[in-house]
């Protein structure tokens, strides 16, 4: 893994995260316990926060990035915040925006700046969330751009938690294989 330090601010990683090798964290970022980062994702906090909460996993190959405050934009900028018990998918990218406790970003998908994914909401594969868009709570959203298809059922969201609970496990699993 690569920590960079940037405008004075260094990745913070809680104990118990796991960061795989070749991921890079630069600048105003915090990894909370038992989250994961995976292979070759890029997390890039240069110009504003990033922050992932608990048990939240960063799968492969994904980026995720800040926009600055701007004239006619938000006073605060887009940071990126990720809330507790959040899935990213494999190559997925996340770009200024907000994703509650419990969210899903599916394979592939793209969430622009301003966006929101509520608590049990999804992101479809491969599905573009364009600026400003949310995703209420318990909405299933695909296409691209991505628009509503239905709610989940209590099995999607059970599904979720369980990946949730497979992604916790399976990194100790690799950190003590990288440890070995």
């Amino acid at each position: 893994m690569t920590l960079i330090a940037f405008g004075g601010k260094a990745p913070r990683i809680d104990a118990a995260a796991f960061v795989a090798p070749g991921a890079q964290l630069i600048g105003d970022i915090e990894i909370g316990p038992e989250a994961s980062v995976w292979y070759n994702c890029v997390l890039r906090g240069d110009m504003n926060r990033i922050r992932i909460g608990a048990r939240s996993n960063v799968q492969d190959g994904t980026v995720i990035h800040v926009d600055p405050p701007r004239p006619g934009g938000p006073e605060i900028g887009y940071p990126c915040l990720i809330g507790a018990d959040v899935l990213i998918g494999h190559m997925a990218m996340v770009h200024g925006c907000i994703l509650h406790d419990r969210a899903f970003v599916g394979l592939g998908a793209i969430v622009m700046d301003g966006c929101e994914i509520e608590g049990d909401a999804m992101l479809a594969a491969g599905a573009m969330l364009t600026q400003g868009k949310r995703i209420p709570a318990g909405q299933l959203w695909a296409g691209r751009p991505a628009k509503y298809v239905r709610d989940l059922s209590d099995a999607d969201r059970a599904g979720m938690q369980m990946g949730v609970a497979h992604y916790v496990a399976l990194a100790k699993l690799h950190a003590a294989a990288l440890n070995a």
